[in-house]
């Protein structure tokens, strides 16, 4: 049974997009086809929260080779685009820090698929905030069913 939603999905305006992104790019570094994340919904600086978006495309690289007739967005990817999230989360409150890199990722669950045409809510709360390192706790939901988990630490490079 997957726990309960970090905070409530519904308080999310999912209409409303407040970092598309070019802004997104304005504080993460990845591009191409490593960019992951599509925009932000809603930041809460005071309880260190944030939504955001991907949208899973049917024409990405991994499509074709991953499950060939029956594509699953890869779990690597579903963690990389929460680590973005995080990331993005991080860096835009501490802009002169530099690049947050992986540090660990940890209790991680994948709950179930995301295939081409769905959209994947990402929602996350840090825990932990230091000089050192932020830890940040993140799900993932498809239609308001969550399908991974997983706890995010971020070093700065």
């Amino acid at each position: 049974m997957p726990p309960e939603p970090l905070f409530d999905l519904a308080s999310i305006d999912t209409n409303r997009v407040q970092v598309d992104r070019e802004d997104i790019y304005k504080i993460n570094p990845q591009r191409f086809e490593f960019q992951q994340l599509g925009g932000i919904f809603f930041v809460d600086t005071k309880g260190h929260r944030i939504a955001g978006y991907r949208d899973v495309r049917d024409d990405e690289f991994w499509v074709r080779g991953h499950i060939p007739g029956r594509p699953i967005f890869p779990g690597v990817l579903m963690i990389e685009s929460a680590a973005q999230l995080v990331s993005y989360y991080v860096m835009s409150q501490f802009p002169d820090k530099g690049f947050m890199g992986f540090g660990a990722v940890d209790n991680v669950k994948f709950r179930g698929t995301v295939t081409p045409g769905e959209r994947i809510i990402l929602i996350g709360r840090m825990v932990e905030i230091r000089q050192r390192r932020c830890v940040g706790a993140t799900q993932g939901f498809v239609d308001g069913r969550m399908v991974f988990e997983g706890v995010i630490t971020g070093m700065w490079v």
